[in-house]
């Protein structure tokens, strides 16, 4: 998943942005308010949002983006853990609230959950004719055979399962696989597509020409 971090405490963030790196996501970390402006209209999977930050407040600039109609999960990691104030944050727009100090694992288990919860399904497993997908072991088989993906192929495919049944223009799946590596890298969609289509079945990924790529609904 590509992720955006909002975080100052330098520490933590570089901390989450390496372990979530290593975890197979892209991660664009911002340490205020002003540099996610640079951000503006970048694909996001998730959103990672400190509730205080040098420059306001991350609460009432998730509430400033819920306000526009976006609709891009968000978890909330804050020291503040009174009740009242995961209530606050929930009631602003976050779909789930993190205490600091936690575990890593446990984020990267609330993330499947949240993009599990705004892709529709519940369950981690996801099958298409003869593929079947666990979103949560980040495994693939066909036919009842493992199939060992590349990260980045990985990568390609959660994409598009998180967003199956519609569209996704091809540019916005180059951001979301590579980031900002995208505008350096001009034909690695094609390669991580073609690759996934040579190991699970050319019809699971169509193109729509002119448009983007797609995958059915399970």
């Amino acid at each position: 998943m590509r992720l955006l971090l909002l975080e100052d405490d330098p520490l933590l963030g570089e901390g989450l942005r390496d372990w979530l790196a290593a975890d197979g996501h892209v991660v664009d970390w911002c340490r205020s308010l002003a540099e996610t402006q640079a951000m503006a209209g970048e694909p996001f999977d998730a959103l990672l949002v400190d509730w205080q930050l040098p420059d306001g407040s991350g609460l009432d600039w998730l509430k400033g983006r819920r306000g526009r109609g976006d609709l891009t999960p968000v978890l909330m990691l804050t020291a503040r853990d009174r009740l009242t104030q995961r209530i606050e944050g929930l009631d602003a727009g976050a779909d789930d609230y993190l205490v600091k100090p936690f575990a890593p694992e446990e984020l990267a288990a609330r993330l499947r959950a949240v993009a599990r919860r705004s892709s529709g399904g519940a369950d981690a497993r996801w099958q298409w004719q003869d593929v079947v997908l666990d979103l949560q072991a980040r495994s693939a088989a066909l036919a009842g055979a493992r199939v060992d993906l590349t990260a980045r192929e990985w990568a390609v495919l959660e994409a598009l399962v998180l967003r199956a049944g519609r569209i996704v223009p091809k540019a916005e799946l180059e951001k979301l696989v590579l980031g900002f590596e995208s505008e350096l890298a001009s034909n690695a969609l094609e390669v991580h597509v073609s690759a996934l289509r040579r190991k699970l079945g050319r019809e699971l990924i169509e193109t729509v020409r002119g448009l983007g790529y797609r995958v059915d609904r399970p």
